[in-house]
């Protein structure tokens, strides 16, 4: 089992940008795929940007490809977010996610993944 726990949310000024971080406890972490989620008010968990194990694939929604970056460092059991250009819409919650399925195959969809953090919120205005 793995326990999660983001931070680097704040508000922001549209343009600006933000690192989100997960912290994962246990020694699975390298072992897992690993997905970075989003949930504004009213609307349903949707899915942002999923890493590989290993770091070598990547997925990225149309609506944040491009302006964010997936990462991890499996030696410091630590996945990142690095989000750019940010807009008013990318306001939300942001969970990160452990998918036990340890394939090259990176899943979108929320009941694909095992285990989640608390979530952090990310505001921008505009």
């Amino acid at each position: 089992q793995v326990q999660l726990v983001e931070s680097g949310g704040g508000l922001v000024q549209a343009g600006g940008s933000l690192r989100l971080s997960c912290a994962a406890s246990g020694r699975s972490f390298g072992s897992y795929n690993m997905g970075w989620f989003r949930q504004a008010p009213g609307k349903e968990r949707e899915f942002v940007s999923a890493i590989s194990w290993g770091g070598g694939y990547t997925d990225y929604s149309d609506s944040v490809k491009g302006r964010f970056t997936i990462s991890r460092d499996n030696a410091k059991n630590t996945l990142y977010l690095q989000m750019n250009s940010l807009k008013p819409e990318d306001t939300a919650v942001y969970y990160c996610a452990a998918d036990r399925d340890g394939s090259s195959y990176l899943h979108r969809r929320r009941w694909e993944y095992d285990y989640w953090g608390q979530g952090t919120q990310v505001t921008v205005s505009s």
